[in-house]
């Protein structure tokens, strides 16, 4: 009876100290909301016009990949391009994401957003919809931070 109880605790030490080919399921709730909290931040930033307060949740080095533009490199140029549309318009953003992956310390969002900008001097409303892709990573402080930012028209409308 002692050696088949030994042998049976040994087999478990032995199983639970062997290391696995594929990763354990870990839940990725609480990321995913983290993640689409990011996302609502900066689209309440880009609503009141916060040039500043969407550069805030993009890394040191993120690339802004906007229609009919360069890429863009680091949070400086990620302000600088939002101001210039502030500069000239008045903006309303309704955006959500329609997926959210986390794999480890990276993640990406997919969504669709509807983006309206009004002329600050007057003048009829542009309108655009576009599809959109985040690319997130984890800091070390554990919040989530915009790496890449790419987005492009539904319909060939101007952006």
């Amino acid at each position: 009876m002692f050696f088949s109880r030994a042998k049976y605790f040994l087999y478990v030490l032995l199983i639970g100290c062997t290391p696995r080919s594929e990763k354990s399921p870990v839940s990725t709730s609480t990321d995913e909301q983290m993640i689409t909290e990011v996302s609502a931040a900066r689209a309440e930033a880009f609503n009141q016009s916060d040039a500043k307060g969407i550069a805030k949740h993009f890394t040191a080095d993120a690339i802004l990949m906007a229609p009919g533009k360069g890429a863009m490199v680091g949070k400086d140029s990620v302000q600088a391009y939002y101001q210039t549309i502030f500069d000239q318009y008045k903006p309303a953003l309704e955006s959500h994401y329609e997926e959210v992956l986390v794999e480890g310390d990276l993640a990406y969002g997919r969504g669709e957003a509807t983006v309206t900008l009004t002329p600050r001097k007057g003048g009829k409303p542009i309108i655009s919809t576009s599809k959109y892709l985040n690319i997130l990573r984890r800091q070390p402080d554990g919040n989530w931070k915009t790496t890449h930012d790419i987005w492009n028209s539904n319909k060939g409308e101007p952006e």
